[in-house]
């Protein structure tokens, strides 16, 4: 057998440790190198882009509203990531959340389903001097104890505004169904019974409509539906929604921007969810959902299953492709007259760039509406900050506001041309 004689050894001594550190550098290198890709760090800060029709209106929120023009900053370390901006949004909603104190509504229902609301006064007086109200819908499956629903509302409280928060119909916990459905995709009728709820006991008051996510597609769906939905609106504001069921879930089954995962994860959250009113849906005579359905939703891994095996049912479409034609915000969006602001980010990956044609279509062709697209920001998450920590005010919860007070104070000097938009 061949040995290495001491005089090889002594040859080699050298070598080998100038090797190790090579192989260190390597690692080092690629270490940094998959940082830089996963963290984006070398994508550029920018402006939102804008899309709109150039009108007077579109003008004044152009000079009166910074935000849209200027770069959104997000955390130097992480904040370029839509990934790490979406799951600390998912994670922890918002960082040193405040507890707005509200009162809890609830409204009976015409099939005997109970919808629920928070209702948070003003803490201070509008800068108009008159009485507006927010009417804000959620996100999937969220409610008004979100830990960003409960920041957003204690801005907009401390800008005047009074805010109305619809719990989505099974999402509160402990609070029991009364009839034999939850919260859909596209089912207006809770957020129409707080609209109306509103507008009787403050009959003076202006609204102002809010959507986050899947509430995105509520709200437009609600003010599309019927002109009289948009009476006494001043503008409507959604953000990081999809626009059309259908092509979402599509997009949902596709591994890009690993979003086969985020559908894995909602959907088992909404097992969860629906599973935690079984014996609701059990035990009561009109319901269209039965033990085979809900062996079907244990066996679920997307959201598309769960919307066929129950969601669907709620409402009796026939087939899926049904409940996410007439569910979907795409169909009615455009008889919207009234300010309309969309805003998504290019990096949400619940979001495809495929489904962002359909607002910047929308905002080309309509004078009303203004497309803000930002570069970074994920799905709500549109954090801001230097290097590490984000600060407790999103981008997303200054801009709604900035954008809403635009639009008072633009009504506020054409009181003769109201809902008249050039």
């Amino acid at each position: 057998m061949a040995t290495l004689e001491d005089g090889d050894m002594h040859t080699f001594g050298p070598e080998l440790p100038a090797m190790f550190d090579g192989v260190k550098l390597a690692a080092v290198a690629a270490a940094l190198y998959i940082i830089v890709r996963c963290l984006n760090l070398k994508s550029p800060t920018a402006p939102p882009e804008i899309i709109y029709q150039d009108t007077a209106l579109s003008r004044y929120l152009l000079k009166t509203c910074p935000l849209l023009t200027k770069e959104y900053i997000p955390p130097l370390l992480w904040g370029k990531s839509g990934h790490l901006q979406t799951a600390l949004y998912g994670k922890m909603g918002r960082v040193n959340t405040p507890t707005p104190c509200g009162v809890r509504k609830f409204l009976p229902m015409p099939d005997g389903a109970t919808a629920s609301f928070d209702l948070f006064e003003a803490l201070g007086d509008h800068s108009t001097g008159d009485d507006i109200t927010m009417v804000i819908c959620p996100g999937l499956g969220n409610h008004s104890e979100k830990n960003y629903i409960r920041t957003f509302v204690d801005h907009s409280q401390r800008q005047g505004y009074r805010c109305a928060v619809l719990n989505h119909l099974g999402a509160l916990p402990n609070m029991e169904l009364t009839s034999p459905r939850m919260f859909t995709y596209g089912c207006t009728w809770e957020f129409a019974a707080m609209v109306s709820y509103i507008k009787r006991a403050f009959p003076e008051t202006l609204l102002v409509v809010v959507g986050f996510s899947l509430g995105g597609n509520i709200v437009c769906k609600f003010l599309g539906e019927n002109q009289s939905n948009q009476d006494r609106v001043l503008c409507c504001v959604s953000v990081c929604q999809g626009y059309s069921a259908h092509r979402v879930q599509e997009t949902f089954l596709q591994w890009d921007q690993c979003r086969r995962l985020y559908n894995f994860v909602l959907a088992d959250n909404m097992k969860r969810l629906i599973l935690s009113h079984r014996n609701s849906f059990l035990s009561m005579s009109s319901s269209n959902i039965g033990d085979a359905d809900l062996s079907k939703l244990c066996a679920a891994t997307s959201l598309m299953q769960i919307d066929d095996s129950i969601m669907r049912k709620f409402h009796g479409y026939s087939s899926l492709k049904d409940y996410y034609e007439r569910d979907s915000c795409v169909h009615y969006i455009h008889n919207l007259t009234v300010p309309l602001l969309l805003v998504n980010s290019s990096d949400d990956p619940l979001v495809h760039q495929s489904l962002l044609a359909i607002p910047r279509t929308l905002a080309e062709k309509r004078p009303n509406v203004v497309f803000a697209l930002t570069q970074h920001g994920g799905h709500l998450g549109f954090f801001e900050g230097a290097v590490l920590f984000p600060q407790p005010l999103t981008w997303m919860d200054k801009v709604i506001v900035e954008y809403t007070d635009a639009i008072c104070h633009w009504e506020k000097t054409r009181p003769a041309c109201r809902r008249s938009r050039t």
